[in-house]
């Protein structure tokens, strides 16, 4: 694992998220233009932009990624399946998909199981399992991660940020967990360079914000012994 922050190619790990339900194309095109300036690992919007951040980064090198079932991962199973083929039939090459959180509470795991395993079977693209760890206790979190990693899962992602967000405690859980199987996504209230490379050195292998430019610009600044705390909000 890296020691140093000058180990780490910090715009390598991130997923450019734009998840504002008030998003507008010039914001996806604004988005889009930053992935491909810092060479991000991918933007990550909405179902409806899909088409449009895919012809902005046709032949480009970020990924396209979308949510599905986002954010309370309730809707049917075929609806999530729908939306995750209509997504992919769209372009999308990365699907974050928040699992059913009452099921893994209920017991219901055979469900919560097919339900993920049919979305990565179908589409054959790389699925993120938001597995809400904020809302878990920790026995669920591990239930959660092993149902996720069984059913196909390319990585585990701590959240939405609708519910808490991602902590350096529940990343090395997962590391624990996944024992460098499959990827972790932490995601949720990253406002730092710092609080970035904090989850890096935990285990992440991608980083969810909506901050990424402001992240890349600060992270320089690590060795002087500026983290960039100003920008919280």
């Amino acid at each position: 694992m890296p020691g140093s922050h000058s180990d780490i190619d910090l715009a390598a790990f991130i997923d450019q998220a734009l998840l504002s339900p008030v998003a507008t194309s010039e914001q996806v095109a604004e988005c889009c233009e930053a992935a491909d300036r810092f060479k991000f690992a991918a933007v990550c919007v909405f179902p409806a932009h899909v088409r449009q951040a895919v012809s902005l980064l046709h032949h480009k090198s970020p990924q396209v990624c979308t949510v599905i079932g986002f954010p309370t991962g309730a809707s049917t199973s075929a609806t999530k399946l729908y939306e995750a083929q209509e997504a992919v039939e769209n372009g999308a090459t990365e699907l974050d998909v928040v699992i059913n959180l009452g099921w893994l509470r209920e017991g219901k795991t055979d469900a919560l199981h097919r339900e993920l395993a049919e979305i990565c079977e179908a589409t054959g693209q790389t699925v993120k399992a938001i597995l809400e760890l904020g809302l878990l206790t920790p026995t669920e979190k591990r239930l959660a991660a092993e149902i996720c990693m069984d059913a196909g899962a390319a990585y585990l992602k701590t959240s939405t940020g609708w519910n808490g967000g991602a902590t350096v405690a529940d990343v090395r859980l997962l590391k624990e967990i996944v024992r460098d199987r499959i990827g972790i996504k932490a995601s949720g209230g990253i406002r730092t360079a710092q609080q970035a490379l904090d989850l890096i050195r935990a285990g992440a292998t991608r980083i969810g914000t909506s901050r990424g430019p402001e992240l890349v610009q600060q992270f320089d600044t690590l060795d002087r012994g500026a983290s960039g705390g100003s920008d919280e909000r």
